[in-house]
């Protein structure tokens, strides 16, 4: 005789309707995606200090496996530690030596460029434009505002210690031992998924290399050659222009427009042969970076339309700030080399099938 009680009738939690069992289980799955999504929000911060350290990680990668052509016979370690002291040393220097004249400079112009909106207005009332309804200080103050803005988040990479240190962690982690964070995200995957997971992994890493090495290139040249322009014709501010022109180099489609046009600004504070120069010398960097370095370094790295990335751009700076902003190429590329994998991945067992 079975020992096993017949079920009794249902109770008031128990779904017998088939159709509204289906339908709680959908109900089920939604309600799901929108607490993963709310936990997403809550957690965005530690999530993009997360991928910062990936990227970051990646850089110092990049720069071992320079060194590795140069010096093949030195460890994988010691090379790492070589790209860590060089990057500490730039960083220090750039701090004691050029730290004094950058932020006194830095100090004149908000006044420059209040000076030079004075003086449009001059120019347009003397060439019949009406400003009689143009309140002048109210647009000094928003443009001196996303000037203050920009300062305060270039500033932030300098002076922003915790999250520096936290990305700084985190990559030295990632980069000394990839295999071991590579593994432990496939061991999480079915195993079935596992093999396309590390070519998918392996590709991310090459194209974020090549991508952020021709982001570092283009970085420099543009830093160097503004600042020995400017410098030679006796622009001021020419060390922080420069500086500024490197450092917003890094936003692809945004951090040109801004740079160059603070450079024009403070070029026609010092006369209109002054700021023609800086026109130019704009126009000269912006093409070569634009027709070299950059079609040299999409050849090899994952091409992104750059609408795509001025989108991105947009989202995650309004979503997480000026880290959000930084990180919004790389996590664009890396999500659409996901996107590529799992096409060929279906072709493949189509294929098959």
């Amino acid at each position: 005789m079975d020992d096993v009680n017949p079920p009794g009738p249902a109770g008031p939690t128990d779904i017998t309707d088939d159709l509204v069992r289906r339908e709680a289980k959908k109900a089920t799955v939604w309600l799901g995606i929108a607490a993963i999504f709310a936990l997403v929000v809550l957690l965005a911060q530690p999530i993009m200090l997360i991928i910062g350290g990936i990227v970051f990680a990646a850089m110092i990668d990049g720069g071992q496996r320079l060194l590795a052509r140069v010096l093949p016979w030195i460890p994988r370690g010691l090379r790492i530690t070589i790209v860590l002291l060089g990057t500490f040393a730039f960083l220090v220097w750039l701090v004691i030596f050029a730290g004094g004249q950058i932020a006194a400079q830095a100090a004149q112009l908000p006044e420059v460029i209040q000076r030079q909106l004075t003086n449009l207005s001059l120019w347009a009332q003397s060439h019949g434009i009406s400003v009689q309804n143009l309140d002048l200080q109210s647009i000094a103050s928003q443009v001196l505002g996303s000037v203050g803005q920009v300062t305060r988040a270039l500033g932030g990479i300098f002076g922003g210690f915790t999250t520096a240190f936290l990305i700084f962690i985190l990559s030295i982690y990632f980069v000394l031992e990839p295999d071991l964070y590579r593994r432990g995200v496939a061991w999480m995957l079915p195993e079935v998924s596992r093999r396309h997971w590390e070519g998918t992994a392996l590709r991310m890493g090459k194209s974020l290399r090549m991508l952020l090495f021709g982001r570092l290139i283009g970085m420099a040249v543009e830093g160097v050659a503004t600042w020995a322009l400017l410098a030679w014709w006796g622009v001021p501010m020419a060390a922080l222009l420069g500086l500024l022109t490197g450092l917003l180099a890094f936003l692809p489609n945004i951090g040109a427009p801004i740079s160059g046009a603070l450079m024009i600004m403070v070029g026609f504070s010092g006369g209109t042969e002054m700021g023609l120069f800086c026109i130019a010398v704009y126009l000269v960097v912006q093409t070569v970076d634009g027709n070299i370095i950059v079609p040299m370094v999409a050849k090899r790295t994952v091409d992104l339309a750059p609408a795509l990335v001025l989108g991105a751009q947009l989202m995650f700076g309004l979503l997480f700030g000026i880290l959000g902003l930084m990180l919004a190429d790389p996590i664009v590329a890396m999500l659409k080399i996901a996107l590529e994998r799992q096409a060929e991945r279906n072709d493949a067992n189509r294929a098959e099938a």
